[in-house]
């Protein structure tokens, strides 16, 4: 593939993005960097050499994580301040549920020059695939594996007034639907893989039948799951939010429980807190 220099290029880190399946979706800019690079940061060399094949380019790579130890993490430093260094991820925006940030923030901190090659996001893309709301949206990431720990997120999700956006594997798929349903209501939502390849699939529904549908089918492929937010409630009762907020008081002491259902309610903190205040003195008589 040709492409045009644009202007001499800086000596840095280069944060670039790179497709998340079709090849074709490698900008310019991201194919000028990674042509030019004098290093490659990758997650792993067997991936990005298939990239780099694709533009017919033969770099030096470097296997990186935020795990590293501060010694290798200085060395690279050290090349920033004086080479072109590419930091990649095996697909997509770098450092998006991908490691790197502790490399940006010293790279930053010791005055390097630090930009990004925009481009590819499965959390975009799936996005304005799922035909949900996307003015405000929340990406958590991969859930938990194991069902406690996963139940204790959602719940803690279950206020949040926007979309929410997960990285999810085939074979946990239908638990973690189940679960969503379970702590965050029948809401809808979109399963998406394999966005951008061959067989791109999104699958809209409601939770319940989502979770009905993945209960037995395990997809393959990268898979992003998008939940819709909330609908409009009728107004809570006192027993309502009195019930939410010692269910709060188990797990966070009284004033950020009583923060957090006050939010969630849109209701007074102050009463929340004197209320576990009353509540204690009770208990205590």
């Amino acid at each position: 593939m040709a492409f045009i220099m644009s202007a001499p290029i800086e000596h840095g880190l280069y944060i670039v993005a790179t497709p998340i399946g079709n090849l074709g979706d490698l900008s310019r800019r991201a194919e000028e960097i990674l042509a030019v690079a004098d290093l490659i940061l990758v997650e792993d060399s067997r991936v990005t050499g298939k990239l780099l094949n694709y533009i017919g380019k033969k770099k030096k790579m470097m296997v990186y994580n935020d795990h590293k130890g501060e010694q290798e993490r200085h060395d690279i430093l050290a090349m920033v301040g004086c080479k072109i260094v590419a930091l990649v991820s095996d697909a997509g925006t770098p450092l998006i549920s991908d490691p790197g940030y502790k490399l940006v923030r010293d790279a930053q901190a010791a005055g390097a020059y630090v930009t990004t090659i925009p481009g590819p996001s499965a959390v975009i893309a799936a996005l304005t695939l799922s035909g949900l709301p996307s003015d405000r949206f929340l990406f958590e990431g991969f859930l938990p594996s194991k069902a406690k720990a996963r139940g204790e997120v959602l719940e803690e999700l279950k206020w949040v007034k926007a979309t929410l956006v997960f990285y999810e594997n085939g074979s946990r798929l239908g638990a973690m639907l189940a679960d969503a349903e379970n702590n965050l209501g029948d809401r809808a939502a979109a399963v998406i893989r394999e966005i951008t390849k061959k067989f791109e699939e999104t699958v809209t529904g409601s939770l319940s039948d989502l979770a009905h549908r993945y209960a037995t089918e395990k997809p393959k492929g990268e898979i992003v799951v998008v939940i819709g937010p909330p609908g409009v409630a009728e107004p809570a009762s006192s027993e309502d939010i009195e019930t939410a907020l010692r269910s709060a008081l188990e797990r966070l002491p009284a004033s950020k429980a009583a923060s957090e259902v006050a939010r969630a309610f849109d209701t007074d903190r102050k009463e929340l807190y004197d209320l576990t205040n009353r509540w204690k003195a009770d208990a205590q008589k």
